[in-house]
């Protein structure tokens, strides 16, 4: 009986003097966790024994001084708990149910304490899981894109849907979103899933959706963004010209014919010189274009062709027709006419040249020199195009020779020199031997140079010939060093000469014509007065009529 009133005091003085409040541990889930008894402040020597126990009904351990721990075989504990020297309570991998209360009761020599611990567990929900993904939603109708789950938390994770990182709230109309939460009875731990119920707009055809899962116990975890195809009717076509302009005649043109719905139509109308062509592609190719093809082009959607989109196409062309082509040969002194007929789509800028010298303008031949052979290029070029038409102009003649002077060499030496003019390209035959040399022939002339030392005087001459004739012309040639000299004196004497032997012709001439007219006047008197007589008359008349015949005799005379 003593023994029981003793145990009894001490319980009321252990509830009398039994700390007020709670004490809370937290734990990892799966972790090791070590709950003191009165924060581990109790002396081994104050305590004669240590028990452990949860709740009000379940028993761990029993510790007595100098003993060792007593374990209960609790189903929950009897593997997995132990005590420490400063008698704290360990227990290995913590779970859910290990989420309670546990208190330390300590019997000291006069008193009994008990320190009561709430242990919390608590674990990281698993990454986000997207299950139902659906592929496509379409604009104004309201599709159930995907669910999002979270499981193995404690506490309960949250799930949140984004959009372009723009937090999702359920409005009840363009946006649903419905969250549960699922308790595993045996684990006590929490799976959140959320489905999210969304009405598109075109806008949204790239945008990305996420899930992101929330968690007071570990960071925030998205899943990977989610990008839905969305689907929308076409409301408008466009059609454009994929080859490289500009066109010209011959080449190919493709035509592409592009819708905004989607998915894109896979076969469209499209409209060739007013004829519906019906193809199941979004091109259409126009092979081998002429000019007739310029125009408007129409493409529309199959199923209906009020939605139809056009371009203009224009197939550019520059025809050139050059009136003189190939070779032409005309004589020296010839006109020839020259034309260019340019038919363009645009503006075509024509340039002339002759060889590599451009030309100001088209070539004009009223009377044709030598100068005015060559190959003439008549280029037209206009945007993308260019047009080269060419032709050879050969004027020709026969050989003139233009001059034949002769020049001083090196000591007895003269240099003869023969200037010829002709097409083809003169020869020059020389009537004595020497050192020949010829200039280059330009503009249909040439120079040929003959070098000789005569002997004795001589005259020397050039003959210059080609196909067309010939000409010739002679020069005397002295054997002394002042025949140079000379020779330009002859030459200007000769000339002086010359002009004075033409102007002596002349005043014969004139009186030579003056003497025939006054013979024929005469003449003409005379037999106008033979036949003036009268028969009967005296043959020799009066003698005033033979007086006056006689003064007009003598005036005639004087004449």
């Amino acid at each position: 009986m003593h023994g029981t009133a003793l145990l009894r005091c001490l319980l009321t003085i252990s509830l009398m003097n039994q700390v007020s409040g709670l004490e809370t541990l937290t734990s990892k889930y799966g972790d090791t966790i070590e709950i003191p008894c009165n924060k581990g402040q109790l002396k081994e020597t104050d305590v004669k024994f240590v028990k452990w126990k949860y709740d009000e009904d379940g028993n761990i351990l029993v510790k007595q001084q100098n003993q060792n721990a007593s374990i209960h075989a609790d189903v929950n504990y009897k593997n997995r708990v132990s005590i420490k020297k400063d008698f704290s309570l360990v227990i290995t991998q913590v779970t859910m149910v290990d989420q309670r209360t546990f208190t330390c009761m300590a019997v000291g020599k006069e008193d009994i304490l008990e320190y009561p611990v709430q242990l919390t567990i608590y674990k990281a929900p698993s990454q986000p899981e997207i299950t139902n993904l659906t592929s496509a939603m379409a604009v104004g109708k309201t599709t159930m894109l995907a669910q999002c789950r979270t499981e193995g938390a404690s506490p309960a994770a949250n799930i949140t849907w984004f959009k372009n990182k723009t937090p999702l709230m359920t409005d009840g109309a363009a946006i649903k979103i419905n969250t549960n939460l699922d308790v595993d009875k045996e684990t006590r731990l929490s799976t959140t899933t959320s489905t999210l119920e969304y009405t598109a707009v075109k806008g949204d055809f790239d945008a990305k959706f996420t899930c992101q899962v929330q968690h007071i116990w570990s960071a925030n975890m998205d899943s990977s963004p989610l990008v839905f195809s969305v689907n929308y009717p076409t409301e408008k076509v466009t059609l454009q010209v994929v080859s490289q302009g500009p066109f010209k005649e011959g080449d190919s043109v493709i035509l592409k014919c592009t819708a905004d719905g989607n998915p894109p139509p896979s076969s469209f109308n499209f409209y060739v010189d007013g004829e519906k062509n019906s193809v199941d592609s979004n091109t259409y190719t126009l092979t081998n274009v002429s000019r007739e093809d310029t125009g408007d082009y129409k493409c529309s959607l199959v199923d209906n062709e009020d939605i139809a989109a056009s371009v203009t196409i224009t197939v550019e062309y520059l025809d050139v027709v050059l009136g003189t082509t190939g070779k032409i040969v005309k004589k020296l002194g010839e006109s020839l006419e020259v034309t260019v007929d340019v038919k363009a789509s645009g503006v075509a800028e024509t340039t002339w040249k002759k060889g590599n010298v451009k030309l100001n303008s088209l070539p004009k031949f009223d009377k044709l020199t030598y100068s005015d052979s060559g190959m003439y290029e008549c280029v037209v070029s206009m945007a993308g195009f260019k047009e080269t038409r060419t032709f050879e102009l050969v004027v020709e003649g026969p050989p003139a020779i233009k001059n034949l002077i002769k020049e001083h060499g090196d000591n007895m030496a003269k240099v003869l020199k023969c200037v010829a003019e002709g097409s083809p390209k003169p020869t020059v035959q020389w009537s004595v031997n020497g050192t020949s040399d010829e200039s280059r022939y330009e503009h249909g002339k040439v120079t040929y140079s003959i070098t000789i030392i005569p002997k004795d005087n001589l005259t020397v001459s050039c003959t210059a010939s080609n196909v067309l004739g010939s000409d010739i012309k002679s020069i005397n040639v002295s054997a002394l060093d002042e025949d140079v000299a000379m020779d330009k004196q002859a030459d200007q004497k000769d000339e002086y000469s010359d002009q004075t032997a033409l102007a002596v012709g002349i005043v014969v001439g004139l009186t030579l014509a003056v003497l025939a007219i006054g013979l024929a006047y005469w003449l003409y008197m005379k037999k106008f007065r033979q036949g003036s007589w009268k028969i009967g008359e005296k043959e020799d008349g009066s003698a005033e009529e033979s007086k006056k015949l006689e003064e007009n005799q003598s005036q005639k005379a004087d004449v």
